[in-house]
């Protein structure tokens, strides 16, 4: 009978560090530049897609909606980790040796831009807006930080025209 319990013990202790191997053989997912199809760094390239409570606006390399941070009608009000706006609204800076977006899909390419900001790192522009992503949105296609109000300022989803995206004076939709 111990034969039996040591052998049990040897095949779930097999079984375990099996299942607990076999996820550290992997190596970690990445967000790198590639051309060859794999993920991207969001802020390498931008284009517009449809998402639902705010129409057509722009989206990251990862397909998720970026927004912009305003306040009294100035753009670029500073998100940045030292108040602690960047863990809620992540940046998007270019990944070392890229030096601009790339515009895909409906958008204007004449828009796109940059900003080389005080920390050093050089972070892409839509219309002269600087672009950031939300937390709150958990996947593309979601547009959870519009029109929040939070760090200084208000949050808006931008059109392919580089507009703010806003809620029309009627209250019946979003105007831009």
């Amino acid at each position: 009978m111990p034969r039996l319990s040591t052998i049990s013990v040897l095949a779930l202790a097999a079984v375990v560090l099996a299942g607990c191997g076999g996820g550290s053989s992997s190596a970690p997912q990445t967000t790198t530049t590639s051309s060859a199809g794999g993920v991207k760094d969001p802020g390498t390239s931008f284009s517009v897609k449809m998402v639902s409570g705010v129409g057509n606006v722009l989206v990251d390399a990862k397909g998720r909606t970026v927004y912009t941070l305003t306040s009294s009608g100035t753009k670029n009000v500073p998100c940045t980790d030292a108040n602690g706006c960047t863990a809620v609204w992540p940046d998007l800076p270019l990944p070392s040796g890229t030096s601009a977006a790339q515009a895909g899909t409906g958008v204007n390419a004449s828009l796109l831009g940059t900003m080389k900001l005080s920390d050093g790192e050089t972070y892409p522009t839509y219309h002269g807006y600087l672009v950031y992503e939300y937390t709150g949105d958990t996947g593309p296609g979601q547009s959870n930080g519009e029109e929040l109000k939070s760090f200084g300022g208000t949050w808006y989803a931008l059109t392919a025209s580089g507009m703010l995206v806003k809620k029309s004076s009627s209250g019946t939709g979003y105007g831009y």
